[in-house]
């Protein structure tokens, strides 16, 4: 309702909707009615109605673009409080979809080098490499795509383990230039997210770049010609080498299945299995199943086990903070479709909605205060209000049951690790009978189970792993040789680092995507990140084309001090200065994954590359 009052002003140019007493909540959780009352609610649906009604029977015309203090006023209404003026040109950006599409590479290779033999290879068909490979087919830039799968989707063709969703709302996770209007669900499964992304490579036009079921293996920059030669293998082990002049490595970051350190591992002697390479030849209904991990993906899937198994063994090392998120599992209220299938603008003015509700609105709920004495348990009082609306949730759900809130109660701050989104299923899991919590630390796995450090065995006939992704090993699978034989992860040492998460001093003309310091927090969806990044690769290979330039490179000064930015910022983050165990570093207790700024730093810096940020190549 906050969007359509919104839109409303913005079609008809009217701002009386937008009443000082139907301002939105802009505390955390004020949930999809922007926390009205349901007295607010009663009058704000007559009110929509009546200019809706108005907008349809004056056919349909829609009023002049509003004017920059028009839409400041409007954003202050949708958000709740006084926004900066920075933030319009990112929203008129947003609000452009579906009339035009702004983050569209402006130009083409024939009209800037139509003669000059220049080809890309992407690594991957995820989400992001998808985009990429669009853009390029936009620009006319020849390339070529590489998957080791069998299928497109990356993380949803991997990923097939009972309940996988996606944690953010699907209509700002997908495209922005490819929205639904019918999405079945909030937060769509992933049959139905794999599915969108097998439905874009196809109407994009790109299937048939794509060689399934082949792997990079290596990739060498040859400085003679300014090309690198990409060694692919396939399934068959025939190899082949490519010879390129661009690289996008479009692999990410949570790709590679994370198994604990536990002695005895290889000793167990049932069926044991990974979250993210789930087997589904194994028998689960009534067998005794233990669970070692409690974060986002075992979140998901420990509920639907919990019904099939006879029982179920949940082995915790640190809680989760849990928000709570009433419509995880909802259907798409037939309402919101129609408003996003037929009403202009208001797609954009919901996608914003979701923008600043779980992204830069949220932001400051993780930062770190210098003044704040104990960063243990919080890290600001923002923090700390936030922990108590997560704690007040929790023993909602549990607080019948001392002990069990006791144990799933965290004693970090909100944000230093993954917060997990739930609509209940979780704290009821927790207290079905045929369900056990263990917290005691595990001292080894045996042929028979799990060993505990008070000594207990717990049987299990199934080990499930749900412990995540090797997230700091970029790259690791493969060699990646540039400039003077240079190795990139000798280069590294284990420490992975790029310019604006996408370029490595060295490696010329090669790019990553969902790379070091581009994932997010509280802040939003890595396909909005996704797109932006591609944005500046687009105008990278423009200056390069532009200028007849054989690479560009770029600058280690630029690059050591674009780094030091984002460590600074990162730890002023919670995740930076809390001492609780996570993957949001890496072994040297950096950040080597985290964005640490607004989403608005983030898409203002990736708009156009400077050229003073590079070194070109000449031919």
């Amino acid at each position: 309702m906050p969007a359509l009052l919104t839109t409303l002003a913005h079609l008809t140019g009217d701002l009386s909707p937008l009443r000082d007493e139907l301002v939105p909540d802009p505390g955390f959780l004020a949930g999809e009615q922007g926390g009205w009352s349901e007295e607010q609610q009663q009058q704000a649906r007559p009110l929509a109605f009546e200019v809706l009604a108005a907008f349809r029977d004056g056919g349909c015309q829609v009023a002049p673009s509003p004017s920059e203090t028009d839409l400041r006023t409007m954003l202050d209404f949708l958000t709740g409080t006084p926004t900066s003026a920075e933030y319009v040109p990112l929203l008129m950006a947003e609000l452009a979809f579906p009339d035009s599409d702004p983050r569209a590479p402006q130009w083409s290779k024939n009209e800037l080098d139509a003669d000059r033999a220049f080809e890309v290879v992407i690594i991957g068909t995820g989400m992001s490499g998808i985009l990429a490979a669009f853009r390029f087919k936009q620009a006319g830039v020849p390339f070529v795509i590489v998957e080791k799968n069998a299928d497109v989707g990356g993380t949803w063709f991997e990923n097939t383990y009972p309940g996988a969703r996606v944690d953010s709302s699907n209509h700002f996770c997908s495209y922005s230039f490819a929205q639904k209007a019918d999405w079945p669900y909030h937060f769509s499964t992933g049959d139905v997210l794999l599915e969108y992304f097998r439905d874009c490579t196809d109407r994009f036009g790109v299937r048939d770049q794509i060689r399934f079921k082949t792997e990079v293996t290596s990739a060498v920059f040859d400085e003679s010609q300014d090309a690198w030669s990409v060694a692919i293998r396939s399934a068959d082990g025939a190899e082949k080498t490519l010879t390129v002049q661009a690289i996008i490595s479009a692999v990410g970051q949570l790709n590679r299945p994370k198994f604990p350190d536990i002695p005895g591992i290889e000793s167990f002697t049932g069926p044991s299995l990974h979250s993210a390479r789930w087997d589904h030849d194994v028998e689960l209904a009534g067998k005794r199943v233990a669970v070692i991990g409690n974060g986002a993906s075992a979140s998901q899937f420990v509920p639907i086990v919990a019904e099939q198994a006879g029982q179920l063994e949940i082995f915790q090392r640190t809680p989760s903070w849990y928000v709570p998120v009433p419509n995880y599992h909802d259907e798409v209220e037939p309402g919101l479709q129609w408003l996003l299938r037929y009403v202009p603008r208001y797609a954009g003015w919901y996608r914003f909605w979701l923008f600043w509700q779980i992204t830069d609105g949220l932001l400051p709920a993780a930062a770190a205060d210098p003044a704040w004495a104990d960063t243990g348990r919080f890290v600001s009082a923002a923090n700390q209000e936030f922990a108590q609306l997560l704690t007040d949730y929790m023993t909602a759900e549990l607080g019948d049951d001392p002990d069990l809130l006791q144990q799933v109660l965290p004693t970090y701050p909100p944000a230093s690790k993954r917060i997990v989104l739930d609509n209940g299923a979780w704290p009821n899991t927790l207290k079905r009978d045929n369900v056990n919590l263990h917290t005691d630390s595990i001292a080894k796995i045996t042929p028979n189970g799990v060993r505990t450090a008070d000594g207990r065995e717990h049987e299990a006939d199934v080990i499930i792993f749900g412990t995540g992704f090797q997230a700091s090993k970029f790259l690791t699978l493969m060699r990646i040789e540039g400039r003077n034989g240079v190795d990139l992860n000798e280069q590294w040492e284990g420490d992975a680092r790029a310019f604006k998460g996408i370029m490595v001093p060295n490696f010329p003309n090669f790019f990553m995507l969902y790379g070091p310091n581009t994932n997010i927090v509280v802040n939003g969806s890595t396909t909005w990140f996704a797109e932006c990044e591609v944005m500046y690769v687009m105008g990278c290979l423009r200056l390069l084309l532009e200028g007849k330039h054989s690479a560009i490179d770029t600058k280690l000064d630029v690059h050591d001090a674009y780094n030091k930015h984002v460590d600074v910022g990162n730890l002023a983050m919670a995740w930076g200065v809390a001492e609780v165990p996570s993957w949001y570093r890496n072994e040297f207790g950096r950040s080597a994954q985290n964005w640490p700024f607004t989403m608005l730093e983030y898409w203002q810096q990736m708009r156009e590359p400077d050229p003073a940020d590079h070194e070109f190549i000449e031919v």
